[in-house]
C-alpha cells in the first residue's frame, strides 16, 4: 500500500545513519505514514492493546523469574517470598497473573472482531493463520505458567492435561512420560514447564513480528470489508490511528488496574493457595477462565481420544476459516443471516465457558454436548452453506462513501452495484 509521505532526515548525523541503516525510515513508514482505512472503529484498537500486554507479560515475567525457584520443594515458597519479601513483588505478581487474563480477554475480542468483519478472507489468509498460531502459543504459555506456583490446582491441572496425551494410540504413554520427565508429575515436570514458559513468549514475539509484517503487506481490513481504492480511502497511521489506539489502551488499563489493585485474586482459584499435595485431589479441578470453553468441549465427549481430538479440533478449525466461509462478502454488516449466526456462536462460546466451570455431571454434560455439536456445525456446515444461500446487502462503492460528507461521495454513489449470491 502506498504511504502518506516519505521520511527525509535533515540532521547530518541522522542522514549519515539513515544511509547505512534505514531504521528510522522503516519506523516512519510502518508507524507514522502507513496508510490505514479512514473508517476503522475502536474494535481495531485491540491489536495495539495486545502488543502492550505482551510487553507487560514479558517484562514482569523476567523480573519474577529472578526470584522464583523451579523445584517442587521451593516453588510454592518462592512465590510466597515474592509476595511478602520482594520490594513490590506483590505488584509484579498481580500484574503478571491478571495480565494473562487481560491478554486473553483482548485476544478473544480480537478474534471475534475478525470473525464478524471477515478479517480472515482473501488476501489475509496468512495473516489470520499466523494469528491462530499466536493463540495456540499463548494457550501453551499460559497453561505452563499456571503450573509454576505449584499449588493444588496447579499440580492437578498439570496431571489432568498431561494425561490427555495417553489417549494417543501407541505412543501416548511414552509422550506423557516424556512430558513428566518420569512416571508422574513431579520436579522434572515443573522444570520443563518453567523452561518452556520462559521460552515461548519470545517465540510469540517472533510470530507477532511476522503477523505485523503480513498486516503491513496486505493492509488492514475495515468495517465495510472492501478494498482500498484510492488514497482518499486512507489516512496516515499517526496521528489518526495512534490517538485512537492510545485512548482505547488507557480505557483498557483502567480495567486492568481495577483487577490488580481491587480484586487481584478474583480470577484465581482458592485451592492454588494450598501447597501441591499428590495424595489429595481437589473436589473440582478447573483451569483458568480462558480455557473453560475448551475444557467443556473436552469433557462433553465420553470417549477420551475423541474428546482430545475435539479439543484440538475446536482450535484447528479456526485456521481453515478462509476456506470454510464461501461468501464473497467480508463484513457481517452486509450479511443479515451470517450476523444472526455470529451472535448465536458468541452465546454458545460463553455458554461453553460457563459449563466448563461446572461439574461434569447431569444436565451440564447434556447441554455441553449440544453446544459442542453446534460449535462444530457452525464452522463446518452453517458457514459454508451461508455463502450459497444468503443474499448480501449492496456494498458501498468505496470506503470513503459512508464516512465522508454526502456531497463529496455523491459521485461514488452512481457506481454502487449490488452483490449477488455466491
Amino acid at each position: 500500500m502506498a504511504g502518506h509521505g516519505e521520511y527525509q532526515p535533515k540532521n547530518p548525523i541522522l542522514k549519515w545513519f539513515e544511509r547505512r541503516l534505514p531504521v528510522l525510515s522503516f519506523m516512519h513508514g510502518s508507524f507514522v505514514a502507513f496508510p490505514v482505512p479512514r473508517n476503522l472503529n475502536y474494535w481495531w484498537t485491540f491489536g495495539a492493546i495486545l502488543s502492550f500486554m505482551l510487553v507487560v507479560q514479558i517484562v514482569t515475567g523476567i523480573v519474577l523469574v529472578m526470584h522464583y525457584t523451579p523445584t517442587s520443594a521451593g516453588a510454592f515458597d518462592s512465590v510466597e517470598h515474592i509476595m511478602r519479601d520482594v520490594n513490590y513483588g506483590w505488584l509484579l505478581r498481580y500484574l503478571h497473573a491478571n495480565g494473562g487474563s487481560m491478554f486473553f480477554l483482548a485476544v478473544y475480542i480480537h478474534i471475534f472482531r475478525g470473525l464478524y468483519y471477515g478479517s480472515y478472507k482473501e488476501p489475509r489468509e496468512i495473516l489470520w493463520i499466523l494469528g491462530v498460531i499466536i493463540f495456540v502459543l499463548m494457550m501453551a504459555t499460559a497453561f505452563m505458567g499456571y503450573v509454576l506456583p505449584w499449588g493444588q490446582m496447579s499440580f492437578w491441572a498439570a496431571t489432568v492435561i498431561t494425561n490427555l496425551f495417553t489417549a494417543i494410540p501407541g505412543a501416548g504413554r511414552a509422550i506423557t512420560q516424556w512430558l513428566w520427565g518420569g512416571y508422574s508429575v513431579d520436579q522434572p515436570t515443573l522444570q520443563r514447564f518453567f523452561a518452556l514458559h520462559y521460552l515461548l513468549p519470545f517465540m510469540i514475539v517472533g510470530v507477532v513480528v511476522l503477523h505485523i509484517w503480513a498486516l503491513h503487506h496486505v493492509g488492514q481490513g475495515n468495517p465495510v470489508g472492501i478494498d482500498v481504492k484510492s488514497e482518499r480511502d486512507t489516512m496516515p497511521f499517526t496521528p489518526y490511528a495512534t490517538v485512537k489506539d492510545n485512548f482505547a489502551l488507557i480505557c483498557f488499563m483502567i480495567l486492568f488496574a481495577w483487577f490488580v489493585f481491587y480484586i487481584p485474586n478474583y480470577l484465581s482459584h482458592p485451592d492454588n493457595y494450598i501447597p501441591a499435595n499428590p495424595l489429595q485431589t481437589p473436589p473440582h479441578i478447573v483451569p483458568e477462565w480462558y480455557f473453560l470453553p475448551f475444557y467443556a468441549i473436552l469433557r462433553a465427549i465420553p470417549n477420551k481420544l475423541m474428546g482430545v481430538l475435539a479439543l484440538f479440533g475446536s482450535i484447528a478449525v479456526l485456521a481453515f476459516l478462509p476456506w470454510l466461509d464461501t461468501s464473497k462478502v467480508r463484513s457481517a454488516r452486509f450479511r443479515p443471516l451470517f450476523k444472526q449466526f455470529f451472535w448465536v456462536l458468541l452465546v454458545v462460546c460463553i455458554g461453553l465457558g460457563y459449563l466448563g466451570s461446572k461439574p461434569a455431571e447431569g444436565g451440564y454434560v447434556i447441554v455441553a454436548r449440544i453446544l459442542t455439536a453446534y460449535y462444530f456445525l457452525h464452522f463446518l456446515v452453517i458457514l459454508p452453506a451461508l455463502g450459497y444461500l444468503e443474499t448480501p446487502r449492496p456494498l458501498p462503492a468505496s470506503i470513503s462513501e459512508p464516512v465522508l460528507p454526502k456531497t463529496r461521495a455523491a459521485a461514488a454513489m452512481s457506481t454502487r452495484t449490488p452483490v449477488r449470491k455466491g
